[in-house]
């Protein structure tokens, strides 16, 4: 066993690529999560199988194969990173206006293309000099990202979390129907069911609670276009007969562009718990903190209008 001297010449940084590797299999993509270039993480591999005198890592076509040794050293070396972090961390004074930290976010699609852009002008400027990465994820990933520690915090509709994992509850959003036509009265529960609609994919639990609402009234509806993201509704939807159920702020959002209307649907749709998560290792962590302070604080009013808070 190595003693306190030996450790001199331990790198943390090098335990910091062996845990990417561990999770993404693939030097390309651990270059992308650590912004470093392949002979960077090359390099780094090189001198970590030195270190463990082990090959660690086996190529398999595109994917790197963990050996046994690998796997073994990776229950002890996870842990002690995070508990690294932490006691860094906790002794790191964080100000906003000159930080130049990193952060990791995983946002649902609707969140990104309806919320972010204003608290986005808000962060940019209390703190110029941060960068946020921003993770695509749903519920079912979310508990994916935050496990390998891809992501330290996001927001969306969640599920099931990794233990450690810790949830605050935003908002309640209620769905809401987009139309693009000139009739200025509200949709009846008829034409609601006799005009066709677009669904978005990452969706899919607003468009079950949709499908099972409608199943209780012994209706039905025609959906003929699924899309993968929200950013394609207005131009699918305008001088067309489609509707589309979407998030209340993804509605007041869209209104008003390429003749689009919002209202809400002509039967009872369940709302969603829209939630904050995050990793516990980053529970204290002030900049963590700080970031999800500013998140909190742009999405969680209930008492208020999404549309009213982007312009407060």
């Amino acid at each position: 066993m190595l003693n306190r001297n030996d450790l001199r010449r331990a790198d943390i940084s090098l335990l910091v690529v062996f845990e990417a590797m561990m999770h993404e299999r693939n030097v390309s993509r651990v270059g992308e999560k650590l912004f470093l270039g392949q002979p960077g993480v090359s390099n780094a591999l090189a001198r970590l199988r030195a270190m463990f005198d082990d090959q660690l890592f086996i190529r398999n076509g595109r994917w790197m194969e963990p050996t046994a040794r690998a796997e073994e050293l990776f229950q002890v070396i996870a842990p002690a990173l995070d508990t690294i972090a932490v006691a860094l961390s906790s002794t790191t004074a964080f100000d906003p206006s000159t930080s130049e930290l990193t952060f990791h976010v995983g946002l649902a699609d609707d969140v990104e293309y309806a919320l972010m852009p204003v608290l986005l002008h808000r962060l940019r400027q209390e703190a110029p000099g941060i960068k946020l990465v921003i993770h695509r994820t749903d519920c079912t990933r979310m508990p994916i990202l935050l496990g390998n520690g891809e992501i330290s915090m996001g927001i969306s509709y969640t599920g099931e979390l990794p233990a450690n994992a810790k949830r605050k509850f935003l908002r309640m959003v209620s769905p809401m129907v987009l139309r693009a036509d000139s009739s200025k009265t509200s949709l009846s529960l008829d034409q609601f069911c006799s005009r066709p609609h677009a669904t978005v994919s990452c969706m899919s639990k607003l468009s079950d609670d949709t499908e099972s609402a409608l199943k209780r009234l012994n209706k039905e509806r025609r959906v003929v276009l699924a899309v993968p993201q929200f950013s394609a509704l207005p131009m699918l939807l305008a001088q067309s007969d489609l509707l589309a159920v979407v998030p209340d702020y993804i509605a007041d959002s869209m209104a008003g562009h390429r003749g689009l209307l919002a209202e809400y649907a002509p039967l009872e749709l369940p709302a969603f718990e829209l939630s904050m998560v995050w990793r516990g290792v980053s529970h204290n962590d002030p900049g963590e903190r700080w970031l999800r302070s500013r998140f909190s604080e742009f999405l969680s009013d209930n008492s208020r209008h999404p549309m009213a808070i982007a312009a407060a």
